[in-house]
């Protein structure tokens, strides 16, 4: 009779199943099973949440566990502790001698066991410190950077696989001197967004006193009006979308500076300026900033209609118009174009920046390739930027040369906020002329303008 061998996998189990025919047609089973090897031992000093945490994180990903601990009868007996059947606890001596790799989670107030030198041939290997419990315990890893520094090639590189196991992206920092760097990580308080959170704080400062006393105190001094209401909702409505717009605009700014450098220079290869180089990674944080001016402006603009002042004034000035005349006001088609090109540049510019927002993100500009990324954020960026200031400049249309728009000689707030998007759309429209787009990009491709010159120079000769 003929023989059939098949192995199947399960897991990390595997077994050999043969079956054999005997004359009379009865099937014989034979089932040898395999030696598998026990899954690598984890060692994990600490039973606080993070060392939790991590250790349920490599029991899902196929490790065995073991905790080192200072009470390891109290840590066995506490089911929120340990899981009897895949963790155990023991003394530190004892779980650094089980295991070949071992992380220190605890305290450094507790660091003094660890003077009895445990592990004497140990290397040392930096990393990980920069996960929460939290994100370790939702599984919130993908995606998730962690940083690993050490001098022993062969300890890094074991650590480097068990993170990738976890779902980790390492990135290795380099020799052992490197960890006081990696301390400071976690320790950050909005280390990449202080400069877009201080612009935006001082710009919302400074167009808020500003129009507070060009809005506010003009009509209390010069008309004895009492507006003080509008402090609450309509100076907001009015700041919100200058400060949004500004910082759009100097979200593009860097980039078109960072071009004429390179014009002027004739090469890529030399380091911008320090302040040009902090601007520039910081885009992202001040775009999304910006973004949340923009998100504020339009839920102001929403709850607009139902204001007691507005509900109010549309009421008054229906009942003066009957009083008079008993007739309604002709209506006026050029007005009607305006609101309506005003709101509708206004949706479409929220639209795009909202786009722009959301590939942004990690999870969602993972997606996309350098291309269709470098397109969003750039080509639909600047449609963005133009139809936001598109959008101030529709506003204004009929004002800009009125002498009642200037009060006290000073021009709005909306006429202000587009100076900085105006001179980038120009500048932008200049480097787009051929002339100057064609050497730029020879530049970004590795032309350099003196090494063109001496390869002239050699042909002469």
């Amino acid at each position: 009779a003929e023989e059939i061998s098949m192995t199947t996998t399960f897991g990390t189990a595997a077994s050999s199943i043969k079956e054999k025919m005997k004359p009379d047609g009865v099937m014989l089973h034979s089932l040898n099973t395999a030696a598998v090897p026990e899954p690598e031992l984890m060692c994990i000093f600490g039973t606080g949440d993070l060392g939790r945490s991590l250790g349920q994180r490599l029991l899902q990903s196929g490790y065995r566990v073991v905790y080192g601990s200072r009470r390891p009868n109290t840590c066995a007996s506490d089911p929120q502790v340990l899981d009897v059947f895949s963790m155990q606890a023991m003394t530190h001596a004892a779980a650094a001698q089980s295991a070949s790799l071992i992380f220190v989670c605890v305290h450094r107030e507790h660091y003094g066991f660890m003077e009895i030198m445990l592990v004497p041939h140990a290397a040392v290997v930096k990393g990980f410190n920069t996960l929460s419990s939290w994100a370790l315990q939702n599984g919130l890893l993908a995606g998730k950077q962690v940083y690993l520094c050490g001098d022993n090639a062969e300890a890094k590189c074991a650590v480097a696989e068990t993170a990738t196991r976890l779902g980790l992206t390492v990135l290795d920092k380099g020799s052992l001197s490197a960890a006081g760097e990696l301390e400071d990580f976690p320790l950050r308080l909005f280390s990449e967004w202080k400069i877009p959170l201080c612009v935006a704080v001082g710009l919302t400062a400074f167009f808020y006193f500003y129009l507070l006393i060009r809005d506010v105190i003009y009509a209390y001094v010069e008309k004895s009006s009492d507006i003080s209401y509008r402090i609450m909702m309509s100076l907001g409505n009015e700041v919100f979308p200058i400060v949004s717009l500004i910082m759009l605009a100097l979200c593009y700014l860097p980039g078109i500076i960072a071009a004429f450098f390179q014009l002027y220079r004739g090469t890529k290869y030399s380091r911008f300026p320090n302040w040009l180089d902090r601007w520039m990674l910081c885009r992202k944080q001040m775009g999304l900033v910006a973004l949340g001016f923009a998100f504020l402006h339009a839920v102001y603009t929403f709850v607009k209609p139902l204001r007691y002042n507005v509900r109010y004034n549309q009421i008054a000035k229906a009942a003066a118009q009957v009083k008079q005349n008993n007739e309604i006001t002709p209506f006026d088609n050029t007005e009607a174009w305006s609101d309506d090109s005003l709101l509708v540049l206004g949706i479409l510019g929220f639209f795009l920046f909202v786009l722009l927002g959301l590939t942004s993100l990690p999870s969602v500009g993972g997606s996309l390739s350098w291309r269709e990324f470098s397109f969003v954020q750039s080509k639909l960026g600047y449609l963005t930027l133009f139809i936001c200031t598109a959008h101030v400049y529709i506003r204004g249309w009929n004002k800009f040369l009125k002498i009642s728009t200037y009060k006290w000689y000073t021009p709005p707030g909306y006429m202000l906020c587009l100076i900085v998007p105006s001179v980038v759309l120009v500048l932008k429209l200049l480097l787009l002329l051929p002339c100057m787009d064609r050497t730029l990009t020879r530049i970004r491709q590795g032309w350099e303008r003196t090494k063109a010159k001496e390869v002239m120079g050699v042909t002469n000769l």
